[in-house]
């Protein structure tokens, strides 16, 4: 998550933001996430040690339905079926739920690297 990013830039200028807001949810439906019932956030490898941390400090409920839509995708997959159109993810309801989860815990890590490289001198 520590990629540069130009979604600041876009956010700050309510001009742009009208202008590319077509274009991102034509994206989002290009993808195919959505089709299966998945959220962007669904789509972050868990590799990373800062993901797995974030998803064990997710809320019970939030992790089970993350679960959920993943084995459904899986299931949809395996079948090479879409979900019905009813079913898609929508574009209000692809709200980010593990990205803050993730920022905390990459700045409790640079937090943490400062304070042990910290040099303490007497005087």
């Amino acid at each position: 998550m520590s990629q540069p990013s130009l979604a600041p830039f876009i956010r700050a200028r309510p001009w742009l933001k009208r202008w590319m807001q077509p274009l991102a949810n034509w994206y989002g439906n290009a993808a195919g996430y959505r089709q299966l019932g998945l959220r962007a956030d669904d789509l972050i490898p868990e590799e990373n040690d800062a993901v797995l941390k974030a998803l064990k400090r997710l809320p019970p409920k939030v992790a089970y339905d993350r679960v959920f839509r993943l084995r459904r995708a899986f299931q949809c997959s395996i079948a090479h079926q879409l979900l019905p159109r009813e079913e898609w993810t929508k574009p209000e309801d692809d709200v980010e739920y593990l990205g803050p989860y993730i920022r905390e815990i990459e700045t409790e890590k640079k937090e943490r690297e400062d304070l042990d490289a910290m040099v303490i001198s007497k005087k």
